[in-house]
């Protein structure tokens, strides 16, 4: 497939280019003192993860440890109730720790390991990057430090505590908003210091050059798999594929197993409480480009040209920037990206529940709500979903905010 001068056959062959760039997005814009510390990374993704002995072992952690392949599920109760299209789902909430977060964190973590480094630091909204980045830890025998903000450490308790028993060190930013955005901030304040012993291991398609093409590729396991999988179950590809996208990690992965195929692929950002800035953090639909946290992209800023303060339901989602594979993807048209606002999150939260007993992360209920609205507008066909997580982490905050419906 060649669309608007990019060739998606030979596309991971020039996407990044040795800059770290995708087109005019990414790069390495970082502090000179941590250069060398990223070619440092850089170097030892191209020659240490690229070994045969590091594949073989990541690939043992996969299948022995991480319970891999996920499966693909169909929604048979819900596409009957909504009409004749036929709605999948790609389980990452079965992965080991619930989300897709734990492919590119034991990736990461091996890495460091072969690098002689005895920590680890990473940032988290919803967790789940902290809670597999601490268990990826805790199984190579890494120390881990985890920076959270104060608002999500409010909002989701159990992963706090299952950080916490995995044996990392939570650390509470209380700067600004207390959000992503601001752990993102804490923890390369961090590894600017201790960069010599440790390394900053992203959880998002986001951050200087080599992070969001190592974290893609690390996820591209689950596009892998789940174009696999569909082919087998059903005997032809879906018509569409949907994942939810704040960084990005869990669609780069997904769709970087579909981006030569005829298959239009949708990525849904939050809208949260509506189009107002401050109230959704939907920086592909409403920002502009700018570079925050090292790397160039699209992102929403204020007045004065800073990271405006955003907002999502979703811990997970609510970051001011997007991935610049994203920003490119966008560009080139081979991606569509479109929005879903909170209740709607919520609604498709309770539908899959309760029609197929399968209780969505925050996050991906707004690719399940997706889902279902181009299923009503396509009539026919078959739609891919990515479930980048499960809701266990989300239950309380759900119940005390809106209630049992």
């Amino acid at each position: 497939m060649i669309l608007n001068n990019v060739d998606f056959e030979t596309y991971f062959r020039h996407y990044p280019d040795e800059g770290g760039f995708f087109g005019k997005y990414g790069g390495c814009y970082i502090a000179p003192e941590l250069q060398k510390a990223m070619e440092e990374i850089t170097q030892a993704y191209f020659t240490i993860a690229q070994s045969r002995q590091f594949i073989a072992e990541l690939r043992r952690i996969r299948k022995e440890f991480q319970g891999r392949p996920t499966p693909v599920s169909h929604l048979e109760r819900l596409s009957n109730k909504l009409g004749s299209v036929q709605l999948y789902v790609k389980r990452e909430d079965l992965n080991h720790t619930g989300a897709h977060k734990l492919n590119h964190c034991m990736g990461e973590v091996l890495l460091a390991k072969y690098m002689g480094k005895k920590k680890v630091i990473a940032e988290t909204g919803a967790g789940q990057h902290g809670v597999a980045m601490a268990t990826a830890a805790a199984y190579f025998g890494l120390e881990c430090d985890i920076y959270m903000g104060a608002e999500d450490i409010k909002k989701q308790a159990p992963n706090v505590a299952r950080m916490k028993i995995l044996g990392a060190n939570v650390v509470e930013v209380t700067e600004g908003q207390q959000t992503l955005k601001e752990a993102v901030d804490a923890a390369f304040a961090a590894y600017a210091k201790e960069y010599k012993d440790c390394i900053y291991c992203i959880g998002s398609v986001v951050g200087p050059h080599p992070f969001p093409m190592m974290v893609r590729d690390f996820q591209h396991v689950v596009g892998e798999e789940a174009r696999a999988q569909f082919v087998d179950m059903t005997g032809h590809l879906p018509d569409a594929i949907v994942a939810c996208v704040g960084g990005g990690s869990n669609a780069a992965g997904f769709f970087s197993g579909f981006l030569n195929d005829p298959v239009e692929i949708y990525g849904i950002e939050p809208l949260g409480r509506g189009a107002t800035p401050g109230d959704h953090a939907a920086s592909l639909q409403y920002g502009s480009e700018g570079i925050m946290h090292g790397f160039n992209s699209i992102m929403l800023k204020d007045e004065n040209g800073d990271p405006a303060p955003v907002y999502s339901v979703a811990s997970g989602l609510d970051y001011p920037s997007s991935g610049p594979e994203h920003a490119f993807l966008r560009d080139c048209g081979r991606v569509k990206y479109d929005v879903i606002n909170d209740e709607e999150t919520i609604d498709a939260f309770y539908e899959l529940a309760r029609m197929e007993g399968i209780i969505p992360a925050i996050e991906s209920a707004h690719a399940v709500a997706y889902g279902i609205k181009l299923a009503q507008r396509m009539g026919k066909g078959s739609v891919l979903i990515n479930l980048s997580g499960r809701g266990d982490k989300d239950m309380d905050y759900i119940i005390e905010k809106y209630g049992i419906r």
